[in-house]
């Protein structure tokens, strides 16, 4: 561990958040030891390094990240790239980033950095080589590179198990909501989920599974409890879409007034998005209902 990386990004995060060492020190220890670790002398323990971050608006792991992993920013801008090339459905050029990385020793030599890539090279496999089998062998040995047998799943690890769900939705429904069952008992146990945002996306998932299966109000009541996550989270992201999903739940079940109801819904958290994606198509929808006695 590099104490005194870590000590000299503490001192950058408190004087870019306008704190004296005595305001960072407030509540958590004396200024004295807030001096010994930004100088690297000392490392704080464990829950003094939490507050410290709470306190600086930081992930605790980014410290240990620091601490650990030489050239981190040179591996967060690789992850960033990957991200964009994910989200944007660039598959290729994705993988031409994985090829490079795999022979760099920042990733050779290090578990973490290496799953980074092992999970994107899965979703390749799937997306482009058509390969399930390879891309599900390699996207669970990028959960267990880094998981310790008995331990806790890191958020990390969760993600990649939702992107193995994701793949079964489109190939087993069943095995797709086994994963996602599997997935939610991880979260039940994790003491504190730094991305709020996995706990929206798996409670969407499972809520469209269950709609495949025909298990409507499971899934209406996986959408209720995601929306109440949002708005305990004061966000928007797939609240639109958990509300056209309990429309579209409802119009199955042939509740065409109550379906263009949360239709609206929708369509107005997609209008603040400005998300024209999804503007046209709902509002066509609530035409629809609209149209039916």
């Amino acid at each position: 561990m590099d104490f005194a990386a870590v000590g000299k990004k503490i001192k950058e995060l408190r004087k870019n958040s306008g704190l004296s060492q005595e305001e960072l020190a407030e509540g958590i220890c004396t200024q004295a030891q807030i001096s010994k670790i930004e100088k690297g002398d000392v490392f704080p323990y464990a829950s003094t390094l939490y507050q410290i971050s709470q306190k600086l608006g930081v992930d605790v792991n980014y410290f240990f990240d620091i601490g650990t992993t030489p050239r981190l920013d040179y591996v967060q801008e690789v992850f960033q790239q990957l991200q964009i090339m994910r989200r944007n459905l660039r598959y290729e050029e994705m993988m031409d980033i994985v090829r490079a990385e795999e022979v760099n020793p920042l990733f050779m030599q290090n578990n973490k950095n290496m799953q980074l890539l092992l999970w994107h090279k899965g979703i390749y496999l799937y997306e482009v080589d058509k390969n399930l089998t390879a891309s599900i062998e390699t996207l669970q040995k990028a959960v267990n590179i880094t998981h310790v047998k008995g331990k806790i799943l890191l958020e990390r690890e969760i993600e990649i198990l939702l992107t193995i769900g994701a793949i079964y939705f489109k190939e087993n429904i069943d095995k797709a909501l086994e994963v996602f069952e599997e997935i939610k008992g991880h979260l039940q146990v994790l003491p504190h989920l730094n991305d709020y945002t996995i706990k929206t996306r798996l409670f969407y998932n499972m809520a469209r599974a269950l709609t495949r299966l025909n298990r409507i109000e499971d899934s209406n009541k996986y959408c209720e409890d995601a929306i109440k996550w949002c708005l305990h989270k004061d966000s928007l992201y797939l609240l639109g879409e958990l509300h056209y999903h309990i429309g579209y739940n409802l119009e199955l079940l042939n509740k065409p007034q109550t379906a263009k109801t949360y239709m609206e819904k929708a369509l107005t958290v997609f209008e603040l998005q400005e998300d024209d994606k999804y503007i046209k198509f709902i509002s066509n929808k609530i035409k629809e209902l609209e149209s039916i006695d």
